[in-house]
């Protein structure tokens, strides 16, 4: 039997070939004019926000990170949908304020925020998630030259650690958030200016599929913000950051997400509601709501053997998806899941083979299936690479060799 990944039937297939958005691969790819290309399929992306909605409690506040794609229908399709959208960067805010989500549903977080930067987030009228005691004077001297009152919370880096995370945000030394133990200090120094402090935002950690040790991070983080409230007259905002992980890998079993809301109801309804009952607690994830949702369709342009080894060329490659590449994280490298388009589901295996493939960049780590077995694909079939929701286009290294940028659709 060939294997193939859930992500097909969460997609869908018609007579054996991918469907996106209910869209044969081969007709989305004519709509789309070239290859290669990123497609997201709204109605998956829907379906999980629907999901969260349904399993986490009724008091948790949705907000969408936007880095984990920024592309704007995407970030349109998700204002809908969710409470609150994050940026990192001016580019995301001007992408963000084009939609219909007010700016105080807005937040701005990020290391090396430039004065330029903070004094359009205060025009706008966004909060201000401040990562330094640099950022909180910057933030202040724009509220003054402006005439304007800024909102502002502190990210805070928290004095634990969270294991299993793709990538550790938190805990030890870290650019990013003011260290937990300086914050009252801080709190001090916003106390004589003219701002509005509405709380804080606690991220320890990202890509994570253990919903116990997530669940721990969550209790964790709701001691922190409750020792830290003590130094606030009133909170009337906590984000408990995210991390939630997606399954890339063979092995990779998908979060528990039954689990981490029983232990969100506990944290909300027993500890923070009481304490904070003037809090919007926040929940912010990106690559949980979109990294299932979008694949990324290249076209075989040469088929050669060499020494035994069938390559499959393909017309895509690390400079449009540097994450299915290897070489962003991964310490050992492994395969995303890859298809062949019009046969995804082919039950039979006498036409399987095992093949690598490679983008057209030259370079040998231009690699986005190392030996895998798929069904024979020829010149001018379209290979799928899965799980190419979050973190693709904009992750990577677009401008290496000169070839063009492909095209992104949500369907």
């Amino acid at each position: 039997m060939t294997t193939t990944h859930p992500s097909v039937a969460a997609f869908g297939a018609s007579a054996g070939e991918l469907t996106v958005g209910g869209v044969p691969l081969g007709r989305l790819a004519a709509r789309v004019g070239s290859t290669p290309f990123f497609a997201y399929d709204r109605s998956l992306i829907t379906r999980r926000v629907e999901l969260l909605r349904r399993t986490l409690p009724e008091r948790i506040q949705l907000g969408y990170a936007v880095k984990a794609n920024p592309i704007p229908a995407v970030v349109q399709h998700l204002s809908g949908l969710v409470d609150a959208l994050d940026v990192a960067s001016a580019g995301e805010l001007a992408i963000a304020l084009d939609t219909p989500t007010p700016p105080t549903r807005i937040s701005f977080a990020g290391p090396g925020k430039t004065a330029a930067e903070l004094r359009q987030a205060v025009a706008a009228g966004v909060l201000v998630e401040l990562e330094s005691a640099t950022e909180a004077t910057r933030v202040v001297a724009a509220g003054e030259e402006l005439g304007l009152r800024p909102r502002v919370a502190v990210r805070v880096n928290p004095d634990f650690a969270v294991k299993g995370s793709g990538m550790r945000m938190g805990g030890g030394p870290q650019q990013f958030g003011v260290d937990a133990e300086q914050v009252p200090d801080l709190l001090d120094q916003l106390a004589a200016a003219d701002v509005e402090v509405a709380g804080f935002h606690v991220f320890a950690g990202s890509q994570n599929l253990g919903a116990e040790i997530i669940g721990q991070a969550q209790r964790s983080t709701a001691d922190l913000v409750l020792r830290l409230a003590e130094h606030l007259d009133r909170v009337t905002y906590v984000n408990l950051g995210g991390g939630f992980g997606i399954p890339y890998f063979p092995k990779d079993t998908p979060l528990d997400l039954g689990h981490v809301g029983e232990v969100l109801a506990e944290i909300v309804v027993d500890r923070l509601t009481p304490a904070l009952p003037d809090a919007a607690v926040h929940l912010e994830l990106g690559r949980y709501l979109v990294g299932e949702a979008g694949v990324y369709v290249t076209r075989v342009v040469d088929r050669k053997v060499s020494r035994g080894r069938t390559y499959l060329v393909v017309d895509g490659g690390m400079h449009h998806q540097l994450a299915a590449s290897g070489n962003f994280g991964q310490v050992i490298r492994r395969n995303y899941p890859l298809a062949v388009g019009h046969r995804v589901l082919d039950g039979g295996n006498d036409d399987v083979e095992q093949v690598t493939v490679v983008g057209c960049l030259c370079t040998p780590l231009d690699l986005l299936g190392d030996d895998v077995a798929l069904p024979r694909a020829d010149i001018d079939d379209l290979v799928v690479i899965f799980q190419a929701g979050a973190y693709g286009l904009t992750a990577s290294p677009t401008a290496f060799l000169g070839h063009p940028a492909p095209a992104e659709v949500l369907v």
